[in-house]
């Protein structure tokens, strides 16, 4: 039995905050997950949205630094893992090397596209200018499914009829329609299901898209309340696991030594006031 660590949507931009990818990267090194999974959207690339053209946000974004802020947010989060290992090196012992999976998403896919629709890019524009694979990831296509142990990872799962993604609020339904033990990210939510079949078996289910310290302004201020954070599979098997959350504060507690919220309205006090899902921890924690 071997143990997974899923890393959702980070969404990375250049105003972005990474301090979270620090603290995930000494999480991994102290539990050492035999297979790491981030599932995609790790870079927002949002100079090619389609969404914001025309919109005073959009001003001032550029491609290039899209794909910088992305590889300084890839290097943040290996960081500890990289030092780690050069101090096993130095020591000569066995190092730590998990396997690492990346499942494209949406916001990578952006660049495939405007490559496909602008062929005078052919050659200068594409998913490989992000360089994963250079850090060590083994990088799945945008919507390939990947079986690891029985649990199926990818960005989002579709109808089999359409391209559409299977939506909806019941994790049941969609287990039931998907059919076997799956991990996604692609929305701000967070939905856990577990079926029991009557051959012994179990299927899990779990949708989570939100690992990152900033707000997704086109939400409103009516949403930003989701999880945030990472998960642990302990003991997976056949698409089976015990199942462990690491919310973003406990991370912060952890390595920073105060609440996400106080990290945030300290270091960076603008994106604290514009926050509302910092206020909301904030209120949480003052109850």
């Amino acid at each position: 039995m071997r143990k997974h660590c899923y890393i959702p949507d980070t969404q990375i931009t250049p105003h972005t905050p990474i301090d979270h990818l620090t603290w995930i990267g000494n999480y991994i090194i102290e539990k050492k997950p035999d297979v790491i999974i981030q599932g995609g959207d790790f870079a927002d690339i949002e100079s090619l949205s389609s969404y914001d053209i025309g919109k005073g946000s959009f001003e001032g974004r550029r491609y290039a630094d899209d794909i910088k802020a992305s590889k300084k947010g890839m290097e943040t989060l290996l960081k500890p893992m990289n030092d780690y290992n050069s101090k096993r090196t130095l020591w000569k012992k066995k190092q730590y090397k998990p396997e690492l999976h990346l499942t494209l998403g949406n916001h990578e896919n952006r660049i495939t596209r405007r490559a496909d629709d602008m062929v005078e890019l052919d050659g200068f524009m594409s998913v490989d200018n992000l360089e994963y694979e250079s850090f060590g990831w083994i990088v799945h296509p945008f919507l390939k499914v990947v079986d690891i142990d029985g649990i199926h990872y990818s960005h989002y799962f579709t109808n089999d009829l359409s391209s559409r993604a299977i939506g909806g609020e019941s994790i049941i339904l969609r287990m039931k329609k998907i059919g076997f033990s799956f991990v996604q990210g692609h929305q701000q939510i967070y939905l856990s299901g577990c079926r029991s079949l009557s051959n012994g078996r179990r299927i899990r289910g779990i949708v989570l898209g939100a690992c990152y310290l900033h707000d997704e302004s086109y939400r409103g201020l009516q949403s930003n309340n989701e999880f945030r954070g990472i998960l642990i599979f302990h003991e997976v098997r056949d698409g089976d696991y015990s199942l462990m959350e690491i919310s973003l504060d406990y991370l912060c507690r952890r390595y920073e030594g105060m609440p996400v919220w106080e990290f945030m309205e300290k270091k960076y006090p603008k994106i604290f006031a514009q926050s509302t899902w910092m206020q909301y921890q904030k209120v949480r924690a003052l109850k």
